[in-house]
């Protein structure tokens, strides 16, 4: 015979939470992962993270649909799961990629974002997550302070070194587009 559980984190929850939540997915999921990918370089990696964010999300949105961004949250949740699965797996891992490097894509990807990424990886972590905040999720140098934990002038560090470093490693074709289109830095990958 099966009993039957109760789970108190689901109690009490009404459909308008769960449209709620619903909504806020579809809204944030494809951007996120995006962001994510761009950030660790795995997109695998990216997705799962980031349905596990999701799933503790949803274990506490009550309170985190109260917060003024909610998809902060999720993201620094998600960020955070991939540093810690690099850690756990870190030495099995380098051995792997350095043999046969992932380059499988999605298909939603653009050939622009596979070249970020690739530029991407080759730089020191900091200054790639700070980029990726900057030019790929769109935060102003003080959201990427408050989301990152890192001083002003820190993130102000890191973008200044990270468009240096990966200025040679992006082609002229894109420099020369990007002239042509007015001048900003920023791009649209497809995920914002």
């Amino acid at each position: 015979m099966r009993r039957t559980v109760a789970r108190p984190e689901l109690e009490g929850r009404g459909m308008r939470e769960t449209e709620d939540f619903d909504a806020f997915y579809a809204a944030t999921s494809r951007r996120l992962v995006g962001q994510l990918y761009a950030m660790t370089g795995d997109l695998a990696e990216a997705e799962d993270a980031l349905q596990e964010a999701y799933v503790r999300a949803w274990q506490r949105w009550p309170k985190i649909s109260s917060y003024d961004n909610p998809e902060v949250w999720v993201r620094s949740v998600a960020y955070k799961l991939c540093v810690n699965a690099w850690w756990k797996t870190r030495n099995r891992l380098t051995a792997h990629h350095r043999a046969a490097p992932h380059t499988e894509v999605g298909p939603e990807l653009t050939p622009d974002m596979t070249a970020l990424v690739q530029a991407l990886r080759q730089l020191p972590e900091r200054q790639r997550r700070v980029l990726v905040l900057h030019y790929v999720a769109d935060l102003t140098v003080e959201q990427i302070a408050q989301e990152t934990g890192i001083a002003t002038g820190t993130v102000k560090s890191h973008l200044s070194r990270g468009r240096a470093a990966l200025a040679p490693l992006l082609s002229e074709r894109g420099d020369e587009a990007h002239e042509h289109e007015g001048g900003s830095a920023r791009k649209d990958y497809g995920y914002a």
